[in-house]
């Protein structure tokens, strides 16, 4: 970093003057470095409503808006080494004693204007960028440990997979606040150097002034940049495919038997086994002739076939997320799902008449708004809630 000169290089000599000659410009922010800013914007704006305020349909989109955030980061990293001056990581990052001497002038009001990120601002990118990177690995952590989906999911347990996404969600409310200090930084050094500091960054161009803290000038490597970028995100994108399609971890791919679905659909839906503990599907079969006052009884060779094969694929057999919360059933209901408080609180938004109307009917009938029911993943990008039943008119 050194002050402006009347032998400035190229890239910060001035432009043409602004209207009345008072006011000439200069290029600071080149176009790589403001499309990545203000596609990063649009990527955390999208993965924070999605993933704070959206109902958990919008997975997808979450995901997505993610893996963009991830590519954004990985763009700007490499083009902070390859990029011209003012958008190289050494062009305008500091050491902690810089820092504190910024915040001293402030303080005393006798801090100088920097042509490209002062100290706190460069140290403001460097955070917002790692905490980009941290919500990327823990959210893809979280989604193939929770969710069973990802590239990690052949990988991570349900456990790591709730740890990483307690973590993913603190990182989540430490980027929305240091984005508020961010704008908020913009706003005060806006007012203390008069300048519209988010206009330059659309623009790319700020008013070169006399003393100013200039970005010492690098040439820019954009083939390099291009190549180095382009490779990166190539070979994630093979190692994803290439992971994904791994059996997660803790999610047995079990044959049903067709005596399981012919006997129980018949007048119910046929669960999955891994809805239930191994101790409710016994007490079941132990009580056929009086299923729920009915007698369910079957011959003794298919009894005990149906009996081994929900035993060997119950909830405790499987590391899903719905095997891992059915597992704690209520005790006074211990084969009714609906009645657990995992199945409550989480279709607690659910108006009653979307259950009352004639696409589900009931409570118990899961096949209704999850078309993954009938395998036990419950993906929530796989949710289709029906309308709900209509209301009657009043007179």
């Amino acid at each position: 970093m050194f002050r402006a000169t009347a032998d400035q290089p190229d890239e910060h000599r001035p432009s043409a003057a602004h209207a009345g000659g008072a006011c000439p410009t200069v290029r600071v922010w080149d176009p790589v470095v403001r499309l990545s800013h203000w596609a990063l914007v649009a990527a955390v704006t999208v993965a924070a409503v999605t993933g704070l305020l959206a109902d958990a349909s919008w997975i997808d989109v979450h995901v997505g808006a993610g893996a963009a955030m991830a590519g954004l980061v990985a763009a700007r990293v490499v083009w902070g080494f390859l990029g011209p001056g003012s958008a190289r990581f050494t062009g305008f990052v500091m050491g902690p004693g810089a820092v504190l001497t910024h915040l001293r002038e402030l303080r005393a009001g006798t801090a100088g204007r920097h042509l490209g990120h002062n100290p706190l601002g460069a140290a403001m990118v460097l955070a917002l960028l790692a905490i980009a990177a941290g919500l990327a690995v823990t959210g893809l952590v979280a989604l193939g440990g929770v969710l069973k989906a990802g590239p990690l999911a052949f990988a991570t347990g349900f456990a790591d997979g709730r740890a990483a996404l307690a973590v993913h969600e603190l990182l989540a409310y430490g980027l929305l606040a240091l984005i508020a200090l961010h704008v908020a930084g913009v706003v005060f050094e806006s007012r203390r150097s008069r300048e519209n500091l988010g206009r330059a960054m659309l623009t790319g161009r700020k008013p070169a002034r006399p003393g100013d803290h200039v970005p010492a000038v690098r040439p820019a490597r954009p083939v390099a940049a291009a190549a180095l970028t382009l490779g990166i995100l190539g070979i994630a994108a093979a190692a994803i495919g290439a992971l994904t399609g791994r059996p997660a971890l803790g999610v047995p791919t079990a044959t049903p038997d067709p005596a399981y679905a012919e006997e129980c659909a018949a007048c119910h839906v046929a669960y999955h086994p891994s809805l239930l503990p191994r101790a409710s599907w016994s007490a079941l079969f132990d009580g056929l002739g009086d299923h729920f006052g009915e007698d369910a009884g079957l011959d003794p060779a298919t009894t005990a076939r149906l009996r081994a094969w929900v035993l060997a694929n119950a909830a405790e057999a499987y590391d899903t997320k719905a095997a891992n919360r059915l597992r704690a059933v209520e005790p006074a209901a211990p084969f009714s799902i609906t009645e657990t408080r995992f199945w409550r609180r989480t279709h607690a938004d659910i108006p009653g008449t979307v259950f009352a109307g004639p696409a589900v009917v009931s409570k118990g009938n899961c096949e209704a708004c999850h078309t993954d029911a009938r395998a036990g993943r419950f993906y929530p990008g796989n949710i289709r809630i029906p309308s709900p039943a209509p209301t009657e008119a009043r007179p």
